[in-house]
Protein backbone atom coordinates (compact mmCIF):
# COMPACT_ATOMS: atom_id res chain seq x y z
CA UNK A 1 0.00 0.00 0.00
CA UNK A 2 1.55 3.48 -0.95
CA UNK A 3 1.88 6.61 1.39
CA UNK A 4 -0.97 8.01 3.13
CA UNK A 5 -2.58 10.40 1.65
CA UNK A 6 -4.69 14.31 2.70
CA UNK A 7 -8.02 12.14 3.95
CA UNK A 8 -6.46 9.62 5.25
CA UNK A 9 -5.35 11.41 8.48
CA UNK A 10 -5.77 14.63 10.07
CA UNK A 11 -3.55 17.80 9.59
CA UNK A 12 -1.75 17.80 12.67
CA UNK A 13 0.03 14.36 11.38
CA UNK A 14 1.11 15.55 8.20
CA UNK A 15 4.43 16.70 9.23
CA UNK A 16 5.02 13.54 11.03
CA UNK A 17 4.58 11.83 7.70
CA UNK A 18 6.36 13.80 6.23
CA UNK A 19 9.70 12.94 8.11
CA UNK A 20 9.08 9.42 6.67
CA UNK A 21 10.65 8.05 3.54
CA UNK A 22 9.71 4.95 1.65
CA UNK A 23 6.04 3.75 0.50
CA UNK A 24 5.79 0.30 2.73
CA UNK A 25 4.50 0.73 5.79
CA UNK A 26 6.03 -2.48 7.36
CA UNK A 27 8.85 -1.81 5.70
CA UNK A 28 9.13 1.80 7.19
CA UNK A 29 8.76 0.44 10.86
CA UNK A 30 11.46 -2.13 10.12
CA UNK A 31 13.48 0.13 9.12
CA UNK A 32 13.26 2.76 11.65
CA UNK A 33 13.30 0.33 14.16
CA UNK A 34 17.06 -0.49 13.42
CA UNK A 35 17.81 3.38 13.57
CA UNK A 36 15.80 3.80 16.50
CA UNK A 37 17.92 1.10 18.33
CA UNK A 38 21.15 2.57 17.52
CA UNK A 39 20.19 6.04 18.27
CA UNK A 40 18.89 5.12 21.84
CA UNK A 41 21.68 3.08 22.50
CA UNK A 42 23.20 6.31 22.08
CA UNK A 43 21.98 8.23 24.87
CA UNK A 44 23.55 9.58 27.60
CA UNK A 45 22.40 7.95 31.13
CA UNK A 46 23.68 11.13 33.18
CA UNK A 47 21.33 13.63 31.53
CA UNK A 48 18.14 11.27 31.50
CA UNK A 49 16.45 13.84 33.62
CA UNK A 50 17.35 16.87 32.04
CA UNK A 51 15.36 19.46 30.94
CA UNK A 52 16.82 22.33 28.56
CA UNK A 53 13.96 24.65 30.03
CA UNK A 54 11.85 25.17 32.83
CA UNK A 55 8.72 23.68 32.19
CA UNK A 56 9.40 21.69 29.77
CA UNK A 57 9.75 17.58 29.96
CA UNK A 58 13.15 15.53 31.11
CA UNK A 59 14.53 13.06 28.15
CA UNK A 60 13.15 10.44 30.34
CA UNK A 61 9.60 12.14 30.54
CA UNK A 62 9.90 12.68 25.74
CA UNK A 63 11.08 8.78 25.94
CA UNK A 64 8.10 8.33 28.38
CA UNK A 65 5.54 9.96 25.76
CA UNK A 66 6.91 8.07 23.04
CA UNK A 67 6.47 4.92 24.77
CA UNK A 68 2.62 5.59 25.24
CA UNK A 69 2.22 7.34 22.04
CA UNK A 70 3.29 3.89 20.12
CA UNK A 71 1.01 1.85 22.57
CA UNK A 72 -1.94 4.22 21.93
CA UNK A 73 -1.48 4.36 18.07
CA UNK A 74 -1.18 0.66 17.88
CA UNK A 75 -4.32 0.14 19.64
CA UNK A 76 -5.37 2.75 17.31
CA UNK A 77 -4.53 0.55 14.17
CA UNK A 78 -5.94 -2.61 15.73
CA UNK A 79 -8.99 -1.57 16.59
CA UNK A 80 -9.58 0.06 13.32
CA UNK A 81 -8.47 -2.83 11.47
CA UNK A 82 -10.74 -5.26 13.29
CA UNK A 83 -13.66 -3.09 11.88
CA UNK A 84 -14.36 -0.81 15.01
CA UNK A 85 -17.05 1.56 14.19
CA UNK A 86 -16.60 3.33 17.44
CA UNK A 87 -14.58 6.47 17.30
CA UNK A 88 -11.87 6.24 19.14
CA UNK A 89 -11.02 9.00 21.87
CA UNK A 90 -7.90 11.45 21.51
CA UNK A 91 -5.23 11.34 24.54
CA UNK A 92 -3.98 14.62 26.36
CA UNK A 93 -0.16 13.74 26.23
CA UNK A 94 0.53 16.34 29.21
CA UNK A 95 -1.74 14.46 31.60
CA UNK A 96 -0.16 11.13 30.46
CA UNK A 97 3.51 13.03 30.70
CA UNK A 98 2.50 14.39 34.05
CA UNK A 99 0.93 11.10 35.49
CA UNK A 100 3.68 8.70 34.31
CA UNK A 101 6.43 8.06 36.65
CA UNK A 102 9.69 8.71 34.21
CA UNK A 103 11.30 10.44 37.06
CA UNK A 104 12.13 7.27 38.94
CA UNK A 105 12.92 4.87 35.30
CA UNK A 106 16.13 4.14 34.14
CA UNK A 107 16.93 4.44 30.92
CA UNK A 108 17.95 0.58 29.90
CA UNK A 109 14.08 -0.01 30.97
CA UNK A 110 13.06 3.08 28.86
CA UNK A 111 14.64 1.65 25.80
CA UNK A 112 14.03 -1.51 26.17
CA UNK A 113 9.84 -0.75 26.57
CA UNK A 114 10.36 1.51 23.35
CA UNK A 115 11.69 -1.22 21.09
CA UNK A 116 9.92 -4.17 22.54
CA UNK A 117 6.49 -2.09 21.70
CA UNK A 118 7.84 -1.33 18.12
CA UNK A 119 8.57 -5.30 17.37
CA UNK A 120 4.84 -5.39 18.52
CA UNK A 121 3.56 -2.53 16.20
CA UNK A 122 5.67 -4.46 13.52
CA UNK A 123 4.03 -7.66 13.74
CA UNK A 124 0.53 -6.03 13.84
CA UNK A 125 1.05 -4.02 11.09
CA UNK A 126 2.47 -7.04 9.33
CA UNK A 127 -0.47 -8.94 10.02
CA UNK A 128 -2.63 -6.30 9.32
CA UNK A 129 -1.17 -5.92 5.97
CA UNK A 130 -1.69 -9.48 5.19
CA UNK A 131 -5.61 -8.90 6.07
CA UNK A 132 -5.80 -6.53 3.80
CA UNK A 133 -6.83 -3.91 6.51
CA UNK A 134 -4.53 -1.01 6.16
CA UNK A 135 -6.63 0.68 3.74
CA UNK A 136 -9.12 1.06 6.76
CA UNK A 137 -9.97 4.06 7.96
CA UNK A 138 -11.94 4.79 11.25
CA UNK A 139 -12.40 7.88 13.47
CA UNK A 140 -9.76 8.77 16.49
CA UNK A 141 -9.20 11.75 18.47
CA UNK A 142 -12.32 13.42 16.00
CA UNK A 143 -11.08 12.65 12.49
CA UNK A 144 -11.30 9.90 10.52
CA UNK A 145 -7.66 7.98 9.86
CA UNK A 146 -6.58 5.05 8.02
CA UNK A 147 -4.55 2.38 9.57
CA UNK A 148 -1.52 2.60 6.74
CA UNK A 149 -1.17 6.40 7.92
CA UNK A 150 -1.19 5.08 11.84
CA UNK A 151 1.85 3.20 10.79
CA UNK A 152 3.44 6.27 8.93
CA UNK A 153 2.94 7.96 12.09
CA UNK A 154 4.26 6.08 14.21
CA UNK A 155 7.25 6.27 12.41
CA UNK A 156 7.68 9.92 11.88
CA UNK A 157 6.36 10.22 15.52
CA UNK A 158 9.80 8.81 17.02
CA UNK A 159 11.76 10.84 14.14
CA UNK A 160 10.01 13.82 15.34
CA UNK A 161 11.05 13.35 18.89
CA UNK A 162 14.31 11.78 18.35
CA UNK A 163 15.22 15.38 16.31
CA UNK A 164 13.67 17.50 19.30
CA UNK A 165 16.30 15.69 21.29
CA UNK A 166 19.13 16.12 19.04
CA UNK A 167 18.57 19.47 18.62
CA UNK A 168 17.48 21.13 22.10
CA UNK A 169 18.69 18.46 24.81
CA UNK A 170 21.96 16.72 23.31
CA UNK A 171 23.58 19.75 22.00
CA UNK A 172 27.37 20.45 23.80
Amino acid sequence: MPRPVEGEYGTFYKGYIELTTGDEVVALLEHTYDEMAAWLSQLPEEKLHYAYAEGKWTIAQVLQHMIDTERVFAYRAMCIGRGELQALPGFDENSYAAAAPAAGRKLKGLTEELLTLRKASIILFRSLAKEQALQRIGMASGLPISVNALGFILAGHVLHHRNVLEARYLQG
